[in-house]
């Protein structure tokens, strides 16, 4: 995550990564934001709820991807209150997609969520561009994040595992990334409990367990 809006710092220095399991979802991010070389901040929120059912990760701007959360939770929020129903994870995503084109956002976003169809990952990249996937990863960590990921995901396998998963992935980018790092925050989506984040003691007790 950048915190700089010139020209010269509009990179998605990031972790953030989404996984589909049987039955749901798991997503996560890193804390840290960046100036250029500097660590800006430490504890920045990258992992955002925008529906019971849905999810959004960010890398890019911190101001555009807050805009971006508020506005994203805004419209799940009135389209379930007028549908009677819970948006889909498409259609959020077509929904982020058809908003990054109609102004530049210097982002790299992640929707993830579950429905009827079970558990989805979109990738949404700044103009537009919106691609499905078992898995993805976002931002700067991302080459690090893809490399424990395609060797360790398998179809069908379990939340337990998903998670695992997704803190060696988060864990191997802080260790490797200059602009990722200083912890993580990972949530769980499921169509029996919906979106649920995991407490600090429970992110701590998955990252004890790798050790």
């Amino acid at each position: 995550m950048v915190m700089d809006v010139t020209q010269e710092h509009m990179k998605t220095g990031t972790s953030t990564l989404g996984i589909c399991y049987k039955g749901g979802a798991v997503v996560g991010a890193d804390h840290r934001a960046t100036m250029g070389h500097f660590i800006a901040n430490k504890s920045v929120k990258k992992l955002f709820q925008i529906d019971e059912n849905l999810a959004l990760t960010t890398a890019g701007l911190v101001g555009h991807a807050q805009s971006l959360s508020r506005t994203l939770a805004a419209e799940t929020t009135l389209f379930r209150l007028k549908r009677g129903k819970k948006m889909t994870v498409e259609a959020a995503a077509t929904l982020t997609a058809n908003i990054l084109l109609g102004r530049p956002y210097w982002v790299q976003l992640l929707i993830v969520g579950c429905d009827d169809t079970g558990p989805s990952v979109y990738s949404i990249d700044g103009a537009g561009g919106s691609i499905p996937d078992d898995y993805c990863a976002t931002g700067s960590g991302s080459p690090y994040m893809y490399g424990v990921l395609e060797d360790g995901y398998k179809t069908g396998m379990t939340q337990k595992a998903a998670l695992s998963l997704a803190v060696r992935a988060l864990s191997a980018s802080g260790q490797r990334d200059s602009a990722s790092g200083n912890g993580m925050d990972l949530a769980v989506i499921n169509n029996k409990d919906g979106f649920r984040q995991l407490s600090e003691s429970e992110v701590s007790a998955l990252v004890d367990s790798l050790k």
